[in-house]
């Protein structure tokens, strides 16, 4: 059986930046940047795509347009994997990420969260889990 992190996949980049201050620009270029060693390590990952949001707060996944245009595109099917550097990047709330990343593995994408490494499965577990505590505690 093949591994599947050894697939040739289509990637796409989600990065966020929660302020237009210059330092956090910057930041957002070190960002994109910061994949650069990563895409080159994986032949297998082919960058299709970039989602960049800028100067806007990750609590709420509708008021980031390029965040919403990347989960329209995964319904079309442009791409297999959406890799972002953090889960705080791609959502600042738990309901957002788990609703997103179902959604997303129920069209065939995947998302990977690279510094925290954790793929989709792994982080609907903990999403879950969280959610459950939450509502214990």
């Amino acid at each position: 059986m093949i591994n599947s992190d050894f697939v040739k996949k289509r990637v796409v980049i989600y990065a966020r930046v929660s302020t237009e201050h210059e330092a956090q620009m910057s930041a957002l270029e070190n960002q994109v940047d910061w994949y650069k060693p990563i895409l080159a390590a994986r032949p297998e990952w082919t960058l299709v795509g970039q989602y960049i949001d800028e100067g806007i707060t990750g609590t709420s996944a509708e008021k980031r347009p390029q965040f919403m245009k990347m989960i329209r595109d995964a319904k079309q099917k442009t791409f297999d994997m959406i890799i972002t550097r953090e889960v705080s990047r791609f959502a600042r709330n738990t309901v957002d990420t788990l609703q997103y990343t179902r959604e997303l593995k129920s069209r065939g994408v995947e998302v990977f969260f690279i510094n925290d490494n954790i793929k989709t499965q792994l982080i609907i577990a903990h999403c879950l889990k969280k959610k459950q505590t939450s509502f214990q505690g």
